[in-house]
C-alpha cells in the first residue's frame, strides 16, 4: 500500500459512520473500519485513539472556534450577545461541504447507544465549562458568565437538532440566530412564542 494516503482521516470517519450504520456501533472492529477506508489498522490509530472518537474527532474544534469567537469579540458585550456569537462561529464547521449528512449519521450512532451518549453528554459539559472560562476572560463575572455559557450550551443542542432536520434548509448561523431571538422573546414576555423551525 502506498505511503502516501490522500484524506486518509475523511475517508476513516466516511467508513466508520458506514459501518456503525449498517452493523451498529458495537459490532465493527478498527480492522474493517481500516479495510473499508482502504487503508491499514496502524494508519487508522495514526488519527485515532479508538472507534468510539472517530464519532467524536471535532469536539477540539468546536472548542476552539468557540473561545476564538469570544476572544475576538469587543469588550463590553452583555454575555448573552457574547454566547450569541460564539454560537454562531460555529456555522464555518457545520455548514461545510457535506457536514449535514455526515452530522445525521454519527449523531443515528450515537442515539442507538447508551455508552456514546455518555460520551455526547461529557463533550457538551467541556465545551460549557471551556465557555465560561473564555466568558471569565472576556470580562463576564464568574455566575453570569457560567449562566451564560449553559444557556449557549442549551441553544447550541436545539440549534443542531433543527439543523440535523434541515427541513428549512436553513444554515447553522441563521438557525442559532433565530433560537436566540425566540430565547429574547420568552424572556420579555409572559407567553412563550411560538417554535420557529
Amino acid at each position: 500500500m502506498s505511503r502516501w494516503e490522500p484524506n486518509a482521516r475523511g475517508r476513516l470517519e466516511q467508513a466508520a459512520l458506514a459501518l456503525y450504520g449498517e452493523r451498529g456501533y458495537e459490532k465493527v472492529t478498527v480492522a474493517e473500519i481500516a479495510a473499508r477506508a482502504g487503508l491499514t489498522e496502524r494508519t487508522f490509530f495514526r488519527h485515532y485513539a479508538d472507534k468510539r472518537e472517530v464519532l467524536f474527532d471535532g469536539s477540539n474544534r468546536l472548542q476552539q472556534t468557540l473561545l476564538d469567537a469570544v476572544a475576538g469579540a469587543p469588550p463590553g458585550q452583555p454575555p448573552i450577545e457574547l454566547v450569541g456569537t460564539a454560537i454562531a462561529a460555529l456555522g464555518a464547521l457545520f455548514d461545510a461541504g457535506e457536514r449535514r449528512e455526515l452530522a445525521r449519521q454519527r449523531q443515528a450512532v450515537i442515539d442507538r447507544n447508551p455508552e456514546l451518549q455518555e460520551r455526547e453528554l461529557v463533550k457538551l459539559a467541556r465545551l460549557g465549562a471551556a465557555l465560561t472560562d473564555a466568558l471569565h476572560e472576556h470580562g463576564i463575572p464568574v455566575p453570569a458568565a457560567s449562566l451564560a455559557a449553559q444557556i449557549g450550551m442549551a441553544v447550541f443542542r436545539v440549534t443542531f437538532v433543527r439543523w440535523l432536520d434541515g427541513a428549512a434548509r436553513r444554515s447553522f448561523a441563521e438557525l442559532a440566530g433565530a433560537a436566540f431571538d425566540e430565547l429574547r422573546e420568552m424572556t420579555s414576555r409572559s407567553t412563550p412564542p411560538t417554535a420557529r423551525t
